[in-house]
């Protein structure tokens, strides 16, 4: 639970594992006969670890090199313990982390805590240091954000494992109506290499200019192969080229359409896949 508290108010399994070793520090030096409860207590360690790190973040994003997308777990099986409700799935999801990233540090907290945790805000002000009143705003401006872009991924698992999967072979085939069809006419393709791995430096948007892009890379002259896997619990693909780099795609999509293509291929984030 800890682990999926940190991962999803950070986007990286590695800064997320890094909180909790500090977090279980912390919990050594703790008296327990004066923790009555043990998980809120390290819930709001976690959280504000969490939170540290981000603002620290915020600074060394300006450095990054081309987009920055949330590190793509493995779910099946899950690290984060059971995902037995929605709100747990969807949390984890590429899409929904992406926009979280543009919430404030406490608005993103709010959120996670109480949308994918189900914390009361009374809970939540104590694991924040704010008033009740204040995080019910927070939480409010936040899912303001937040809806305005989930309209733009709310297709059905099984639809975008069909959508997936379409867009896929016709990209192998450099099919480019199928792919312009396929693709919403005002979607964006985020591609993240950190750099270190060839990566389209800005989005691709719009419907001609992401087939063009994606039928030029996996096209019939390039030698790729792609095996299917779940990530942050939805469909996604794990790409490996003729030179063994390594890239994982997962989509967003709405009304029969992509609305949104998520790769990430910088290396420090993809060895763990596969």
């Amino acid at each position: 639970m800890l682990l999926g508290l940190a991962y999803r108010l950070l986007g990286s399994r590695h800064d997320a594992e890094d909180v909790l070793q500090e977090a279980y520090l912390r919990w050594l030096g703790v008296d327990r006969a004066r923790v009555d409860e043990p998980r809120r207590y390290l819930s709001r360690v976690v959280t504000r670890l969490a939170l540290d790190r981000l603002r620290a973040r915020q600074a060394a994003r300006e450095t990054y090199v081309g987009t920055w997308l949330p590190e793509p777990v493995p779910t099946a099986p899950s690290p984060f313990g059971p995902l037995d409700r929605v709100e747990l799935r969807d949390s984890l999801s590429t899409a929904l982390l992406h926009v979280l990233e543009r919430l404030t540090p406490p608005e993103r907290a709010v959120y996670v805590l109480h949308t994918a945790f189900d914390l009361p805000y009374a809970e939540i002000a104590e694991i924040l240091d704010r008033s009740a009143a204040d995080c019910r705003q927070l939480y409010h401006r936040a899912t303001a954000r937040v809806h305005h872009e989930q309209r733009r991924f709310t297709a059905s698992r099984s639809e975008r494992e069909r959508l997936l999967d379409a867009f896929l072979a016709a990209a192998r085939d450099g099919d480019l109506a199928a792919l312009t069809d396929l693709v919403a006419a005002d979607a964006t393709a985020w591609n993240d290499g950190g750099g270190r791995a060839r990566a389209a430096l800005n989005p691709v948007t719009g419907a001609d200019r992401i087939a063009r892009f994606y039928a030029g890379v996996y096209g019939p002259r390039h030698r790729v192969t792609m095996d299917p896997i779940e990530l942050n619990a939805e469909p996604a693909v794990l790409v490996t080229r003729a030179d063994g780099s390594r890239y994982t795609l997962t989509i967003a999509a709405a009304d029969g359409r992509i609305t949104g293509i998520y790769v990430v291929g910088n290396p420090a984030k993809v060895p763990a896949v596969g």
